[in-house]
Protein backbone atom coordinates (compact mmCIF):
# COMPACT_ATOMS: atom_id res chain seq x y z
CA UNK A 1 0.00 0.00 0.00
CA UNK A 2 1.23 3.43 -1.13
CA UNK A 3 1.74 5.97 1.68
CA UNK A 4 2.74 10.06 1.57
CA UNK A 5 3.35 11.27 5.19
CA UNK A 6 4.25 14.69 5.83
CA UNK A 7 5.76 16.32 8.19
CA UNK A 8 7.46 19.69 9.60
CA UNK A 9 3.81 22.20 9.45
CA UNK A 10 4.15 24.35 11.77
CA UNK A 11 2.93 28.21 13.30
CA UNK A 12 5.68 30.57 11.52
CA UNK A 13 5.68 34.75 11.61
CA UNK A 14 5.48 36.21 8.09
CA UNK A 15 9.25 36.48 6.52
CA UNK A 16 9.79 32.98 7.87
CA UNK A 17 11.26 29.93 6.21
CA UNK A 18 9.78 26.06 6.59
CA UNK A 19 11.07 23.32 5.28
CA UNK A 20 8.02 20.70 4.80
CA UNK A 21 8.77 16.83 3.63
CA UNK A 22 7.19 13.81 2.42
CA UNK A 23 7.92 9.94 3.18
CA UNK A 24 7.11 7.59 0.33
CA UNK A 25 6.47 4.31 1.34
CA UNK A 26 5.29 1.37 -0.89
CA UNK A 27 6.32 2.26 -3.94
CA UNK A 28 9.76 4.33 -5.31
CA UNK A 29 9.34 7.79 -6.89
CA UNK A 30 11.99 7.44 -9.38
CA UNK A 31 9.41 7.76 -12.27
CA UNK A 32 6.92 9.04 -10.53
CA UNK A 33 5.72 13.19 -10.51
CA UNK A 34 5.70 14.23 -7.13
CA UNK A 35 4.38 17.23 -6.44
CA UNK A 36 2.89 20.04 -3.51
CA UNK A 37 -0.71 21.34 -3.11
CA UNK A 38 -1.97 23.26 -0.55
CA UNK A 39 -5.36 24.19 0.84
CA UNK A 40 -6.38 27.33 2.49
CA UNK A 41 -9.22 27.72 4.61
CA UNK A 42 -13.04 27.90 2.83
CA UNK A 43 -10.97 27.67 -0.75
CA UNK A 44 -10.49 24.73 -3.48
CA UNK A 45 -7.21 23.36 -3.05
CA UNK A 46 -4.70 24.74 -5.94
CA UNK A 47 -1.45 23.52 -7.26
CA UNK A 48 1.99 24.48 -5.29
CA UNK A 49 4.85 22.71 -6.60
CA UNK A 50 5.98 19.75 -8.80
CA UNK A 51 9.02 18.14 -9.96
CA UNK A 52 9.46 15.23 -12.71
CA UNK A 53 11.17 12.15 -12.82
CA UNK A 54 14.18 12.19 -15.02
CA UNK A 55 16.18 15.35 -15.71
CA UNK A 56 13.65 16.32 -12.52
CA UNK A 57 12.51 19.42 -14.11
CA UNK A 58 10.53 21.79 -11.23
CA UNK A 59 7.42 23.99 -11.67
CA UNK A 60 5.80 26.49 -9.58
CA UNK A 61 2.48 28.32 -9.08
CA UNK A 62 3.35 32.12 -9.80
CA UNK A 63 2.15 33.04 -6.00
CA UNK A 64 5.01 31.06 -4.70
CA UNK A 65 7.94 31.32 -7.45
CA UNK A 66 11.32 32.54 -6.25
CA UNK A 67 10.22 31.59 -2.62
CA UNK A 68 9.46 27.90 -2.40
CA UNK A 69 12.09 25.53 -4.10
CA UNK A 70 10.90 21.40 -4.70
CA UNK A 71 13.85 19.12 -3.83
CA UNK A 72 13.38 15.04 -4.20
CA UNK A 73 15.58 12.71 -2.73
CA UNK A 74 15.00 9.31 -5.15
CA UNK A 75 17.53 7.36 -3.01
CA UNK A 76 15.58 7.87 -0.03
CA UNK A 77 11.96 8.52 -1.28
CA UNK A 78 11.33 11.14 -0.08
CA UNK A 79 10.08 15.20 -1.19
CA UNK A 80 10.98 18.28 0.70
CA UNK A 81 9.32 21.96 -0.05
CA UNK A 82 11.58 24.85 1.32
CA UNK A 83 9.31 27.99 2.02
CA UNK A 84 11.14 31.23 2.27
CA UNK A 85 9.73 34.71 2.70
CA UNK A 86 6.28 33.07 4.26
CA UNK A 87 3.03 35.12 3.51
CA UNK A 88 0.04 35.04 5.79
CA UNK A 89 -1.48 33.85 2.51
CA UNK A 90 0.78 30.99 2.67
CA UNK A 91 -1.47 29.70 5.38
CA UNK A 92 -3.16 26.61 4.43
CA UNK A 93 -3.01 22.95 4.49
CA UNK A 94 -0.15 21.45 2.44
CA UNK A 95 -0.47 17.91 0.62
CA UNK A 96 2.37 15.79 -0.83
CA UNK A 97 1.31 14.13 -3.96
CA UNK A 98 2.73 11.41 -6.13
CA UNK A 99 1.78 9.86 -10.03
CA UNK A 100 1.49 6.36 -10.56
CA UNK A 101 5.06 5.62 -12.89
CA UNK A 102 5.67 7.98 -15.99
CA UNK A 103 1.81 9.30 -15.33
CA UNK A 104 1.01 12.71 -15.18
CA UNK A 105 -2.20 12.10 -12.50
CA UNK A 106 -1.55 12.48 -9.57
CA UNK A 107 -2.77 9.58 -7.76
CA UNK A 108 -1.20 9.04 -4.50
CA UNK A 109 -1.83 11.82 -1.69
CA UNK A 110 -0.63 12.51 2.13
CA UNK A 111 -3.13 13.53 4.34
CA UNK A 112 -1.48 17.10 4.97
CA UNK A 113 0.06 19.44 7.27
CA UNK A 114 -0.76 22.81 8.66
CA UNK A 115 1.20 25.75 7.84
CA UNK A 116 -0.12 29.24 9.64
CA UNK A 117 1.33 32.08 9.07
CA UNK A 118 1.03 34.86 11.23
CA UNK A 119 1.55 38.91 10.68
Amino acid sequence: QVQLVESGGGLVQAGDSLRLSCATSGRTISSSVMGWFRQAAGKDREFVAQSNWGGGSTYYADSVKGRFTIFRDNAKNTVSLQMNSLKTEDTAIYYCAATRSYSSVFTYWGRGTQVTVSS
